[in-house]
């Protein structure tokens, strides 16, 4: 349904800019928390290696005792060692780096130390192979620099640090994207709901229930005012079908009555005709009546012609010969043969509207091209086809495409037709999905195809199914 794919694509573009919006504030935010968390620990580990240096001085160096209660006030740290003023290791919370030399390019921080300026940062450490974070601070004595403290910490605590903060964010997101799209999902219901409603009512009123209407909905302004504009659509076209309907009973009664009882009469004057120039004259007058009658059944056609809402099926093979059966006389007095080929093929199409189309056809090709007829029945090219063949001068190549307009006669067509017949058999054929189309065959004449779709299995009316057949 139009209303639900609506809906899901709303809610798919809401998503996807409620991501993207997203996305776009927590990645910065979650990279400047991890740098923030950095910084912090950096600083942290720097304080505590300037709060030992604080209380240390040249004599202090000397004395294990005291370094060893200094490194004790810090806690949480992997290594914590003392140097002298020559960047030899003093104190070694571990006792691994005792006595070793660590002002070397390898360890910026101890030189950066030594040198009175404190220094924190996060590097590879070759010895461990694996990344620390350090931190230095000088040991001041009346303006010297006498020794440093070095503090080291696994750099595993900041990547934990921001793997925690990655969490946290990710989980923020993601319940915002679900509340968003739960919203979302509200915000398009109420959205598709009165279209729905509008589907619904469309879909009625195009099978045929004229009552269908959307009503009173609830939404915005827009879809408001389009259901208020479909439901006057709805009465006018009520309105304007009942008057059809009216019409057609009316003038069914009104032109038929009297164009039957003109012919009545006709053949009663021409039975009792004094002479045979007067015979000719109320033949020929009896045969404008009936042609009059058949323009008349035709605009009643045309006037009464509303889609019907289940198309029903026909044997085109069985409404050809039924055709041929109602011709056959008048073919016979112009001159021409009906023949009729090809097999039962079943279409979806109405029996009446198939036998208006063939009466429309063949009295054309009876009044204008006189000889042999063909009709043929088959399924061609995943269609049912119906066409009609005559053998006459043929329809001019700059009148085929305008032959089916209402009215339109070619500028060679003999005088006596109404301009009708092609049309309507093009909206008869249109009705059910079919299709009417004219071609010049190589031989001469008018080929006059008509395809329907076609009718798969669905029984005939005397019981056998097609597949059966």
């Amino acid at each position: 349904m139009a209303p639900t794919r609506l809906r899901t694509r709303l809610v798919l573009a809401f998503s996807y800019i409620l991501l993207t919006v997203i996305v776009a504030l927590t990645v910065p935010l979650a990279f400047n928390l991890t740098a923030r968390g950095l910084t912090e620990l950096e600083s942290v580990s720097l304080v505590a290696a300037q709060q030992i240096a604080a209380t240390l001085d040249r004599s202090d160096l000397d004395e294990p005792g005291t370094l060893a209660s200094a490194m004790e006030r810090a806690e949480g740290y992997e290594q914590i060692v003392i140097l002298d003023g020559d960047g030899t290791v003093v104190a070694d919370s571990t006792e691994r780096d005792l006595g070793l030399a660590f002002d070397n390019a390898q360890r910026p921080e101890v030189r950066a130390a030594l040198a009175g300026e404190p220094l924190a940062e996060r590097r590879f450490s070759d010895t461990l192979g694996r990344e620390i974070l350090v931190a230095a601070a000088p040991i001041w004595q009346e303006d010297e620099v006498v020794g440093a403290v070095r503090v080291t910490r696994d750099a595993q605590d900041v990547t934990e640090t921001a793997r925690r903060t990655t969490i946290a964010l990710a989980i923020v997101g993601g319940a915002a994207l679900l509340g968003g799209v739960v919203i979302a999902f509200a915000l398009a219901g109420s959205l598709t709901r009165p279209l729905q409603r509008l589907v619904a009512a469309a879909r009625r009123l195009g099978a045929g229930d004229l009552s269908a209407r959307a009503g009173e909905i609830s939404g915005p302004k827009e879809v408001v005012a389009l259901a208020h504009s479909f439901d006057e659509m709805g009465d006018r076209l009520e309105r304007t079908v009942t008057a059809q309907r009216e019409f057609v009973a009316n003038a069914s009664h009104q032109l038929r009555t009297p164009l039957t009882g003109m012919k009545l009469r006709l053949e009663s004057a021409i039975a009792d005709a004094p002479d045979e120039l007067t015979r000719r004259q109320l033949e020929a007058a009896e045969r404008e009546t009936d042609r009059l009658a058949g323009i008349v059944d035709r605009l009643l056609v045309l006037a009464r012609r509303i889609e019907d809402s289940s198309p029903t099926t026909v044997d085109l093979a069985e409404a050809a010969g039924r055709a041929v059966e109602r011709w056959r006389d008048r073919a016979g007095v112009a001159g021409s043969t009906i023949e009729l080929a090809g097999s039962n093929t079943r279409a979806v199409a109405n029996p009446s509207d198939v036998d208006q189309i063939l009466d429309a056809l063949l009295d054309n090709a009876v009044s204008y091209a006189p000889g042999p007829i063909e009709i043929e029945t088959a399924v061609r090219d995943g269609s049912a086809l119906l066409s009609v063949t005559d053998h006459g001068d043929g329809i001019p190549e700059q009148d085929l495409e305008r032959v089916t307009e209402r009215f339109y006669r070619g500028r060679g067509a003999p005088p006596g037709g109404s301009g009708l017949g092609l049309s309507i058999a093009t909206e008869l054929a249109a009705a059910t999905g079919g299709t009417l189309e004219l071609e010049r065959p190589p031989d001469g004449g008018t080929r006059v195809a008509v395809r329907f779709p076609v009718a798969t299995g669905v029984s005939r009316h005397d019981g056998i199914s097609e597949n059966e057949a």
